[in-house]
This record gives C-alpha cells, sequence and structure tokens, in this order.
C-alpha cells in the first residue's frame, strides 16, 4: 500500500514534481560544477601564474655572511660558494617531493669571444638545464629553464648537453647580445677554446637578453667548476600563506611542527629543502606566492558564495513547491489521519517522495555540472581540452546535499499539515 500511495503520488502531481525536481537540478549542477573545479582549482591557477616564475629560490647559506674587516666587506662580488648539481636529485626525497613541478639551476660564467674580425670580448653567459631529467629512474620529473620561463620567445632550437668527448658545444644567444654581435641562427664562434654553435636566438625580456644561454654541463666545464650551481629556482603546487605558515618552525612544539611540516606552505617546501641540500639557504618569493594565494583565496570564495546561493535557492523553491503539493492532498491526509494512520507514516510518505526525487535529480545534476565544469575549465584556464571528467567522489557528496535541501525544503509544509487536525479537514472538504 506504502509504494502504491507513493507511485500515485508522483502520477497525479506530476507537475508539481517536476518543478521541484528542476529547482534541486539547478542546485545541485552548479554545486557539483564548483566543487569539482575547486577541487583543481589550485593547480590550474598554479599553472597560469607559473608566467610569474619560481617561487622558491635557493642559494648557498654563505651569501647571507657578512665578512668584513675593518669595516669593508671582503666577500667576494661573486659569493664565491656554490652548491652541488648532483645534491638536486635529493629533492626528490622529500616529503612535498610530488609538489615540485619545475627546477631550474644556474651558473653564471665568463665567455671569452673571439669575433669574426679576429677580437677577443668578455661575453657573460649563463649555464642551464633545458631539458633534464632530475634522476634517472622512470618517471623522473623532466625539467628546465624554459618550463620555469613560459614567457621565454625562442627562434630556433634549445641546445643539447654538452658532449665530454667533442670540444663542441651549443648555446643560444640573448637577442640583445644577438643584435650587438649580429648573430643570427646557425653561426659559430670559438669561445675559451671551444667551438660554440648557436642553435637559436632568444628574448627573455631581462638582463639575460644580453647573455649567451648554454647547457649548464658545458658552463662547469668552461668554467672548471665540475658539479656547481651558483642559483636554483624551483616551481612547486602550494598552499595559501597564512598566519601559522608564517610561524617559525623553530619555535613550535613537537606536535605543531609536525603540523606545520606537512602542509605545502612554500615556507614548509623550502625548510623541507634546507634540509636535502647541503649548505642551501631556501625562501619563497612572495610576489608569486602571494599573487597565488590571494587570486586562489578570492576565487574559492566566490565558489563558495555561488554554490550556497544556488542551495539555498533550491531550497526556497522546494519549499513553495512542496507547500502547494501538500496543500492539495490536505484532503488524503486527514482521511489517512481518520482512518487511524500516524503522523510518523505519513510524515514518513512525503519524506519517501521528496528523498526519491532529490537522489533522481541529484544524480542528474552531478552529470550536467560534471559537464558544466569541463566546459568552464576549457574556457577559464589556457591549456585545459573540454569534455566531461567525472569524479566519483562527488556523487555522494552532491545527493547528499540535494537530500538535504528538499527535506529542509519540504519540513515545513509537513510539519504544518500534519498539525491540522483531521476533522477539520474532512468539514472542509465535505
Amino acid at each position: 500500500m506504502f509504494f502504491r500511495l507513493l507511485m500515485e503520488s508522483f502520477r497525479r502531481q506530476r507537475r508539481r514534481k517536476m518543478l521541484a525536481g528542476i529547482a534541486i537540478l539547478l542546485g545541485t549542477t552548479a554545486v557539483t560544477a564548483m566543487l569539482a573545479l575547486a577541487t583543481t582549482i589550485g593547480d590550474r591557477i598554479h599553472k597560469e601564474l607559473a608566467v610569474y616564475g619560481a617561487n622558491i629560490v635557493v642559494y648557498p647559506k654563505t651569501d647571507l655572511l657578512d665578512v668584513k674587516i675593518g669595516g669593508a666587506d671582503i666577500k667576494p662580488i661573486t659569493g664565491g660558494s656554490y652548491l652541488h648539481e648532483s645534491d638536486l636529485k635529493k629533492l626528490h626525497t622529500i616529503f612535498w617531493a610530488n609538489n615540485i613541478t619545475g627546477i631550474s639551476p644556474q651558473l653564471p660564467i665568463e665567455l671569452a669571444v673571439k669575433t669574426a674580425s679576429g677580437d677577443d670580448i668578455s661575453v657573460s653567459a649563463m649555464g642551464l638545464w633545458f631539458h633534464h631529467a632530475l634522476t634517472n629512474g622512470p618517471g623522473s620529473l623532466v625539467t628546465g629553464a624554459p618550463a620555469l620561463h613560459p614567457w621565454w620567445k625562442l627562434n630556433g632550437e634549445w641546445p643539447k648537453e654538452a658532449n665530454s668527448t667533442t670540444n663542441s658545444t651549443e648555446a643560444v644567444a640573448g637577442s640583445a647580445l644577438a643584435s650587438n654581435l649580429r648573430l643570427k641562427t646557425g653561426d659559430t664562434l670559438t669561445a675559451n677554446g671551444r667551438s660554440l654553435r648557436i642553435t637559436g636566438i632568444v628574448s627573455t625580456g631581462d638582463a639575460m637578453d644580453q647573455q649567451m644561454l648554454l647547457p649548464l654541463n658545458a658552463a662547469q666545464s668552461i668554467a672548471n667548476l665540475p658539479d656547481a650551481v651558483r642559483r636554483i629556482e624551483v616551481s612547486a603546487r602550494t598552499k595559501p600563506e597564512d598566519a601559522f605558515a608564517r610561524k617559525d618552525p623553530d619555535t613550535l612544539s613537537p606536535q605543531q611542527h609536525e603540523i606545520w611540516y606537512c602542509r605545502p606552505y612554500a615556507n614548509s617546501i623550502a625548510y623541507q629543502i634546507r634540509e636535502a641540500i647541503p649548505g642551501a639557504q631556501a625562501e619563497q618569493v612572495r610576489r608569486v606566492e602571494q599573487s597565488e594565494g590571494t587570486v586562489l583565496a578570492r576565487i574559492s570564495g566566490l565558489m563558495w558564495l555561488v554554490s550556497a546561493a544556488a542551495l539555498l535557492a533550491a531550497g526556497f523553491a522546494v519549499s513553495a513547491a512542496m507547500a502547494t503539493a501538500v496543500l492539495e492532498r490536505r484532503g488524503e491526509i486527514g482521511l489517512m489521519r481518520s482512518l487511524g494512520a500516524s503522523k510518523g507514516s505519513i510524515a514518513l510518505l512525503f519524506y519517501a517522495e521528496t528523498g526519491l526525487l532529490a537522489v533522481f535529480a541529484g544524480a542528474l545534476g552531478y552529470l550536467l555540472g560534471s559537464g558544466l565544469a569541463a566546459w568552464l575549465g576549457a574556457r577559464i584556464f589556457a591549456g585545459d581540452a573540454a569534455g566531461a571528467v567525472l569524479n566519483p567522489v562527488l556523487l555522494p557528496v552532491v545527493v547528499a546535499l540535494a537530500l538535504v535541501v528538499a527535506i529542509a525544503g519540504s519540513t515545513p509544509s509537513i510539519r504544518a499539515a500534519l498539525a491540522v487536525n483531521p476533522s477539520t479537514i474532512l468539514r472542509e472538504d465535505a
């Protein structure tokens, strides 16, 4: 009997049920789209803001030391200290290794270049990774300067790493340097007794336009600094900085230190880099990190506001539809009460109707919302491919929210109908 009454209510009140279902559908579609975007918004914003460069910089700790005699600073201008390229593999072992998306070590050197006219000139050069695997194992991060500086414009090809068996080196020339020396792709120079072949001209928009860019191992060989790097840029996915992130980890209790250490703050990743690389000082680049955190916080707040508004609107729509539906069935409620049906059983019947409607509309809203999230992602974030991507974890969450909205919206109407005396209802319908 219960199930027959349940099915009859859907058959006889199709229009009312459809209105309530559409309200739930629209609300859950909006919520699903916002939740689906929220689960990937951090990575997407990090990718979009990667054009600002690395968010962590690593350099020798001795650069922080002031060496003075008689009030005069005698520390060499170049710092005179280096980190080891071989230590970069240790970044693969830190707690947040999977959050590191790019690494670019640097080694500045001076080249003695012989021009076409036979003159010897000194040219600043920078040794870099261009397409380098961090480790030798499968699935290793392949990274380098171009990955961390996507705004660089190259006319030609990036140089390949130098071969120790030959005396030839490939390089790219900065646009300003190439203009001054009248270099073009394919030219060959002699630098420090080596043959230097220009594979491309690069425009960086900074001081590197005046430099020669060559593979790191070639720069180490020319400068006779094996395994040396002067500076390391690191790009990592991080959690927006808050008050807890800015605390000094050495002043925290062991429990708080563990929580701080296990959160992907830029400070905690930099702390782990200092632990992994001997003699290194790692710091976050606050301009990049704060921009990313500010944008992420504002977009996340907007998403929560849209989700809350969608659910609230759905709740009001369900409440209005159910109020009309219950009013139309006052006679049926009075008859069931007079025949001995309890308030609980009648309320269960209405809640079962609402629950079935919420489950169906919520599941459909999950499918539509997933498609909407993919469509929005493809148009808001560059490089995202269109197409629905279903996140199974969101399905029970969305259906549960649909049930909460439907039950909350229908409860006032059900309680009001059950509070009326059945004899009064039957007399009004007589």
